[in-house]
């Protein structure tokens, strides 16, 4: 795999007939996380659900270099929004291992995913058991579980102790010095090594 480049250019974005942002363009490469930050309102989880392609983009483009040339941006992505995701009645266990078979991964991305994230002790219990940050670490598993290029986080640290927060970062860490890309909006500085900001209160709007 070639390295990684995501490029935006004259991006624009509009919910709910308001112009949220336009004329949004940067760049990030592999290696280094993207993190996104503003008020809220400003734009940060409608541009990582664009970059997922689970928004319509309003205008200009958004491009993924150097990944699968046989996949689009959206195959190669992994996005963590607000809401967990995840089916009460299902077992950690059950639940991860719906994520392997249906991401393509496989039991040593279960176990890698576990071990990162402290969740091996928990396997058996329901999802309706688990408190909002085990809830939260489950969430983030599939990070691991089936690997991709590019990861769409956004506010990944909520529900999260400060134990947590470093298995977090220190998954993070391992995905950047691989070559991954990180795309994060976030209102609080994690810790990354190597990280470039994009101010969304700084976004050009139309008046």
């Amino acid at each position: 795999m070639d390295r990684l480049r995501l490029t935006a250019r004259d991006l624009a974005c509009i919910r709910g007939g308001r112009v949220v942002f336009e004329n949004l363009s940067f760049t990030a490469t592999g290696g280094e996380a993207l993190v996104v930050t503003g008020p809220n309102g400003a734009g940060k989880s409608s541009l990582l659900r664009q970059i997922a392609g689970l928004v319509d983009i309003a205008g200009g483009a958004i491009a993924l270099e150097g990944g699968a040339a046989d996949a689009t941006l959206a195959e190669q992505a992994h996005y963590v929004g607000h809401l967990d995701a995840l089916k009460s009645a299902m077992s950690v266990r059950e639940t991860a291992r719906f994520w392997s078979d249906f991401l393509g991964g496989t039991q040593q991305g279960i176990d890698a995913a576990f071990d990162a994230f402290d969740l091996a002790g928990l396997a058996d219990l329901p999802v309706a058991y688990l408190s909002a940050g085990q809830r939260r670490r489950l969430a983030l598993s599939r990070l691991l579980i089936a690997p991709r290029a590019l990861w769409l986080l956004d506010e990944p640290s909520v529900a999260l102790d400060a134990a947590s927060l470093a298995r977090l970062v220190a998954a993070m860490e391992h995905h950047l010095v691989g070559g991954g890309l990180i795309v994060a909006a976030t209102h609080h500085d994690l810790g990354l090594a190597s990280v470039v900001t994009l101010d969304l209160s700084r976004a050009p709007v139309a008046a």
